[in-house]
């Protein structure tokens, strides 16, 4: 076959393809889906009762907005990362407030102790984080899943680690809201543990959930 029969020929079977939106405004449509379940979960278990003393604290609201931007900054880097061609600097930029955040976390424990706290929040069982935060980050989740499996990430891992890291960690903005533990040691080792945990788990059964070649070496994933 010639070469101008065989493109030809190429160019004949093409079927016309949907342009991928930008990606942020496919976190837009994410936020959409994501935020109205998360407050329908606060609503459902009911508020703390000191919310309106928490929303007036610094620190508290300062780890809010940190568990938040790095939920946005994830996920926009998670549909960033889906879409071939993008820079590589979107894939590190979460980074920046994952490390904040856990370094104010770690901090605020450091301090705990050293101030003579105890430590008997690492020896407390508070089992009912991890399935908090599941129950939230179910729907941000699949959320998630439907927006990138749409794209053909070069780094696989790197895209479906932020968009588990986005969906934990929205729910972990989620669950300050009705769940009263805010001793630091607690909030680092169930809740930000717990936002580990989920996430390493979705990336282990990730191959089930998206039709990309996984095992295949990439730039970054």
């Amino acid at each position: 076959m010639r070469t101008e029969e065989l493109v030809g020929s190429l160019a004949g079977d093409v079927t016309p393809v949907r342009r991928l939106l930008w990606p942020w405004v496919r976190l837009l449509v994410w936020l959409a889906f994501s935020l109205p379940w998360i407050a329908f979960i606060v609503w459902y278990r009911g508020p703390r009762a000191d919310i309106a003393l928490k929303i007036g604290e610094g620190g508290w609201l300062f780890e809010q907005s940190l568990a938040l931007t790095t939920a946005l900054a994830a996920g926009l880097a998670a549909l960033c990362a889906s879409i071939p061609g993008r820079p590589v600097w979107e894939r590190v930029l979460p980074l920046l407030p994952l490390g904040l955040w856990i370094a104010i976390v770690v901090g605020g424990s450091v301090r705990s102790v050293m101030a003579g706290g105890a430590w008997s929040p690492l020896l407390e069982v508070d089992w009912i984080c991890l399935p908090n935060i599941a129950s939230l980050a179910v729907v941000p989740a699949i959320a998630m899943i439907a927006l990138i499996r749409r794209g053909a990430p070069v780094s696989p891992y790197t895209t479906i680690g932020y968009a588990a890291l986005a969906a934990t960690a929205l729910a972990e903005f989620g669950l300050r809201f009705f769940h009263a533990q805010d001793a630091s040691l607690m909030v680092l080792v169930w809740q930000m543990g717990s936002v580990a945990l989920l996430t390493a788990i979705f990336i282990v059964f990730a191959r089930h959930l998206f039709p990309w070649r996984l095992g295949i070496p990439t730039v970054a994933g």
